[in-house]
């Protein structure tokens, strides 16, 4: 009886879904223009539920880009809620996408929404994926799942989506979490890339993550460096060895097709105060959704952006996924 009360909620929840589940942001002109990029917000520290609308509006109003940004709800009353690991509304929505922006943390969504996730990445499309990414699943409710492997902790696929797709699940902190900050270091083996173009100073509040599990085939893109302190001008520890921070891997699933995946694990809402990640993230969008890179993107925030610190419970309340709307 208490699955089927579950199941009932489910498709209730489904059946009554609108545009209010989810914030839409009406695309300008621009060379973005006919693409449409859903965001996934759904994490309890870094604040994705402030840094993605930040970068919707951007790729919106100066790119041209169709953004749709979903978050982790609170059925009772409509407001977002980062604590829910169950409830993301729109995730049908990715069936019309050419590109997804991932920062899950932990969540473990019904079967039926996390399936145009992985009927999405099993079409061969494209995702980029942010901080807490890696280990954005954790089935401790429904293990007999399907998607009970995309787990972080899955031994039946090793280290889940994250190690599997994105190349890397959850370690540990490298850097000292809230106390040592993380300066980006280009390679300079892959400096001409597109997704670098305009890119030079990325430092970030939030510290470095270990990265044991990249093969030799993933392209690394910009390296952690962890600082003593957390301010940009604070020495390296240089007793701390450097960490893959961005790269770019290729999974082929078993159906043939071939998804490519961008991750960054400096992406907090605080780290997006840096220029320089947001335009190397307007980069991408541009280079997965094959157009060209423009050669200094705009990534200038639409709105006043003054993100709240990362921790636990520090989210602001209250708010109704509509109300970040751009028309």
């Amino acid at each position: 009886m208490k699955h089927l009360l579950t199941l009932a909620a489910v498709c209730a929840a489904s059946l009554f879904a609108n545009a209010a589940d989810w914030a839409t942001f009406a695309p300008k002109d621009g060379p973005g223009r006919g693409k449409h990029i859903v965001f996934l917000a759904g994490d309890e520290e870094y604040r994705s539920e402030e840094g993605l609308p930040m970068l919707a509006g951007i790729l919106s109003q100066r790119h041209g880009f169709k953004c749709t940004v979903l978050f982790s709800v609170n059925p009772a009353d409509g407001t977002i809620d980062p604590l829910n690991q169950t409830n993301v509304p729109g995730m049908h929505l990715l069936d019309t996408a050419d590109l997804v922006v991932c920062q899950f943390r932990f969540r473990e969504l019904p079967d039926a929404d996390l399936a145009h996730l992985a009927n999405y990445l099993q079409a061969g499309k494209p995702i980029i994926a942010l901080r807490t990414a890696t280990h954005s699943f954790n089935y401790t409710r429904n293990k007999q799942s399907p998607f009970a492997k995309w787990d972080y902790t899955s031994k039946a696929w090793p280290g889940g989506f994250g190690q599997q797709v994105l190349g890397e699940t959850w370690v540990n902190h490298h850097g000292a979490h809230g106390s040592e900050s993380t300066r980006g270091l280009i390679d300079g083996t892959h400096e001409q890339h597109p997704v670098l173009r305009g890119v030079r100073d990325i430092w970030g509040p939030t510290d470095v993550y270990t990265v044991i599990h990249l093969q030799p085939t993933d392209t690394i893109l910009i390296h952690g460096l962890v600082l003593k302190g957390m301010k940009p001008d604070d020495a390296p520890n240089w007793a701390k060895s450097i960490m893959p921070l961005v790269w770019i891997r290729d999974y082929t699933w078993p159906n043939g097709k071939t998804s490519r995946a961008l991750t960054s694990t400096i992406g907090a809402a605080i780290d997006l105060q840096s220029e320089d990640l947001r335009r190397l993230l307007v980069n991408a969008c541009y280079w997965l959704t094959g157009l060209d890179v423009p050669a200094k993107a705009d990534a200038t925030p639409v709105r006043e952006f003054k993100p709240s610190y990362f921790g636990f419970g520090k989210f602001i309340k209250h708010i109704k996924p509509a109300d970040l709307d751009l028309p």
